[in-house]
């Protein structure tokens, strides 16, 4: 199949240097008049007479983004101009000689205690007499591109104008050294595989203006194939492109190299390995750290992982002599877990500068805090980018949303991410972001915003995001609209489509955005994921309205039919379930079919295996689900079509009779849907994801890897689920002693399968480990009256204990707890 590829930038070249000086000047610049929009066309950037490469950078920087948006491009000069409005940039020491006379009191004064950390910078808004000078002073280069960055964010931008609206006195340094966001030019990367190295470049570039300080690259040699269908330029061609592009900002490039050999304990294998890793360090210009993973993706044991990476070290510094190295323990079982720890405990390993601890982590990141020696430091490793079965997964997301957007939406979640990053904040010294592409791209400035202080204001970080990829006004809305809306985003995921209204106002947020909003912006990349979000999201809900009240009716239709006439009776029911949508709706869906291909031309974005060329549709690709059934009409039709096929009217009335009273449990009893939030009230939820965002504590409803166009029951694919070793628990107050209980358990979930056992009130074992024979099976078991003797009755789920990988497979997916005459 062939694929159009997106739109093209341009590349810019390359690296470092130790200080620099910048005086950038514009009349009228802070003027609060309609006026200083004009006074822009006298901009002038005046730079030290002989800056480095990266000092040229930072300025490059400046012009050309300021360019973009105001159409005007400053002139270049090399010393002061005079105007009445400078901006002066360089190092602290060096302010006071690129200052006139008459400011430089001004200037001490005001950086009077100014810190001096690496990256940081201080600004100051200096006046005297009708003079205004800003000073940007770097503590180091970095320093520099971020006070640029800082700048560019607060700067309000558009064609023939730029004001800065209040005056900006800021002393500023990151609170963590590493910053980083994970690029992988795969095919599993959704949006990435289609991208050139200048998309690559102007997405480093825009990172940086948010304080991110590093670019980590997945190595060709990963879970996937080697190439991609939407590829403009083969992986290591690209991956090279990038290291030059992310180094010419005088940035970290970092390589995340996963072993992906079945076996290290074979030479021959540790061999290979070692020559893979020695072309690929050798053919990359520059590398400041690796990153190996113990797992997910590859799987090696410790006492053959460390050995090897401590031979692949050394292959390392013959071409990279600084590089750092960094594992984790991903994938790791407890065994594993313990040998790992014995190693470090007992061989304290030099080569290794750290560890991080991402997705698959059996042990908490509390946990390897405590056992790892504190010689060697930690790194968070997040994924932003998924919302099921994943590290930071959203346990209580409603199954609509779970079906049709599926586990890589467009997901920002400033709120829930500020919450993730203070959690553990007290326990690494940085981070890189685990992502799949750009639709996590809010969530990526979440992070490095938090990663310069942790106490950021998501709602801040969200005007700059607004005011800088979009522009100071979308028509009459200031940033703070744009903002809002976004986090109405993340309100519309909160509960049910069905109650949450706010999934209605935020669409119209969004709509009078779009009306408001000029032709660049209405084809901006980044508008267009919200607005293709907002539309989704509405669609979803206008779809489960309908769809839930269609199924409604066909089952009022069953319950109040007359008997004799059964084959009448399932034919209304059938119309019924088949009720043509309201045009509104389709209107909805007509735009997000628009905007998903408008995303694939100006983004490279994929959200359709089919229309452009997604690897799979848990890859982000959920145009494909846009229209997947949001009730059980699939399988009603599927009971309706065996029941037509019997030859009794009795028999077909008793199916009839048992397709109502489906979840009935019967007088005295109780029906659990485990997987649906609203409809699960004896499970045992445990911590909660605000106190537990790893979810090692906390029960979460998920859906399987199946939908309900299947065949299939919502209620048998949606399960409640807990990691590791912690059970699923269910609890009953308040029942009859006097009473007899069966439990009928529906098993279902993902489709791998792992022994469970069911013990009542930690000492009855309801039934030993078994493993499920279908997918799903509902089983009935004997609950012995022992066990409800004081009126309660607590359940417990568990697996084998000490497994490793994600954690998952303890899936259950509804509890009937029936009552019957005492025996």
């Amino acid at each position: 199949m062939q694929y159009s590829y997106p739109v093209k930038t341009t590349f810019v070249p390359r690296k470092p240097a130790l200080f620099s000086t910048v005086i950038l000047t514009f009349a009228s610049l802070l003027a609060p008049s309609a006026d200083a929009a004009t006074a822009c066309t006298q901009a002038v950037v005046v730079t030290a007479a002989h800056p480095n490469q990266l000092e040229n950078k930072a300025i490059q920087v400046l012009r050309e983004e300021t360019s973009k948006r105001t159409h005007v491009e400053w002139a270049l000069a090399h010393g002061p101009s005079g105007a009445n409005v400078t901006i002066v940039a360089g190092l602290h020491n060096e302010i006071p000689g690129l200052l006139p006379k008459a400011m430089r009191f001004s200037w001490e004064k005001a950086s009077t205690g100014a810190a001096n950390r690496s990256e940081g910078f201080s600004i100051r808004t200096l006046h005297i007499g009708s003079a205004t000078t800003i000073v940007i002073a770097g503590n180091d280069n970095r320093g520099l591109l971020f006070g640029v960055g800082y700048l560019l964010r607060k700067l309000e931008m558009e064609p023939n104008r730029a004001m800065l609206a209040t005056d900006i006195n800021i002393t500023t340094a990151p609170q963590y050294p590493v910053r980083g966001q994970q690029i992988g030019y795969r095919y599993k990367n959704n949006t990435y595989d289609a991208w050139t190295v200048a998309q690559f470049d102007q997405q480093t570039r825009d990172l940086a203006v948010f304080g991110n300080n590093t670019i980590q690259v997945v190595a060709p040699n990963s879970d996937d194939r080697n190439d991609s269908p939407l590829f403009p330029a083969p992986a290591l061609e690209t991956l090279i492109g990038i290291c030059k592009s992310t180094i010419s900002y005088g940035l970290d490039f970092d390589l995340y190299y996963p072993e992906m050999a079945k076996d290290y304990s074979d030479p021959a294998q540790v061999d290979a390995e070692l020559q893979k890793a020695d072309a690929l360090f050798r053919a990359l210009p520059h590398i400041d750290a690796l990153y190996v993973p113990g797992g997910d993706p590859g799987h090696t044991e410790p006492r053959y992982l460390l050995p090897l990476v401590e031979k692949e070290a050394e292959i390392l510094h013959k071409y990279h002599p600084h590089a750092k190295v960094w594992i984790s323990a991903q994938g790791f079982n407890a065994a594993w877990y313990s040998e790992f720890y014995s190693i470090l405990r007992e061989q304290h390993p030099k080569f290794i500068t750290g560890f991080f601890v991402g997705p698959q982590s059996r042990d908490s990141f509390p946990l390897q805090r405590r056992m790892i020696p504190a010689q060697y430091q930690l790194q968070a490793y997040p994924d932003i980018a998924h919302s099921m079965h994943a590290q930071f997964a959203m346990p209580d997301w409603d199954p609509a949303y779970a079906f049709s957007e599926g586990r890589e939406p467009i997901d920002p979640r400033p709120m829930e991410e500020t919450n993730i990053y203070r959690t553990f904040a007290g326990l690494h010294s940085g981070f890189v972001t685990y992502s799949e592409g750009v639709n996590d791209d809010v969530n990526k400035v979440i992070w490095d915003q938090l990663g310069w202080s942790s106490q950021t204001d998501p709602m801040d970080t969200l005007r700059d995001y607004s005011r800088y990829f979009l522009g100071s006004q979308i028509g009459p809305f200031d940033s703070s609209t744009f903002a809002d809306a976004i986090m109405g985003l993340e309100r519309n995921w909160n509960g049910s489509p069905l109650t949450n209204r706010g999934v209605d106002t935020t669409l119209l947020q969004f709509q009078a955005l779009e009306r408001a909003a000029d032709a660049g912006q209405l084809r901006n990349w980044r508008f267009e994921m919200a607005l293709y979000r907002a539309y989704y999201d509405a669609y979803i809900r206008a779809r489960l309205l309908r769809e839930t009240c269609a199924e409604q009716q066909a089952l009022a239709i069953l319950r109040s039919a007359p008997e004799g006439n059964s084959i009448k009776t399932i034919a209304a029911a059938r119309e019924a379930l088949n009720a043509t949508p309201h045009s509104s709706a389709q209107d909805l869906r007509k735009r997000i079919f628009e905007l998903a291909d408008n995303l694939f031309h100006d983004a490279g974005m994929q959200l359709s295996t089919q229309k452009y060329g997604a690897s799979g549709i848990e890859r982000g690709a959920n145009l494909d689900r846009v229209d997947v059934n949001l009730n059980n009409r699939a399988w009603m039709e599927k009971q309706f079509d065996r029941l037509e096929k019997l030859p009794t009217e009795a028999g077909r009335q008793a199916g009839l009779s048992a397709m109502l009273h489906y979840e009935d449990p019967g007088p005295g009893g109780f029906y659990d849907d485990l997987g649906d939030p609203s409809d699960e009230p004896h499970l045992v939820m445990g911590e909660g994801a605000s106190r537990d965002p790893q979810l090692y504590a906390t029960t979460v409803n998920g859906i399987a890897d199946k939908i309900p166009d299947e065949g299939l029951r919502i209620s048998t694919i949606t399960y409640a689920e807990t990691l590791y070793d912690t059970p699923v628990e269910m609890r009953y107050e308040d029942l009859d002693p006097a009473k007899h209980y069966r439990l009928r358990v529906t098993y279902g979930g993902e489709d791998y399968t792992l022994p469970i056992r069911l013990i009542a009130n930690d000492a009855v074992e309801i039934h030993a480990p078994l493993r499920r024979k279908g997918n799903p099976e509902t089983l009935e078991f004997d609950i012995p009256q022992s066990a409800t003797t004081h009126g309660k009755l607590d359940l417990k789920w568990t697996r084998p204990t000490g497994a490793g990988g994600g954690g998952r497979g303890l899936q259950i997916a509804e509890v009937w707890l029936i009552t019957e005459a005492a025996r």
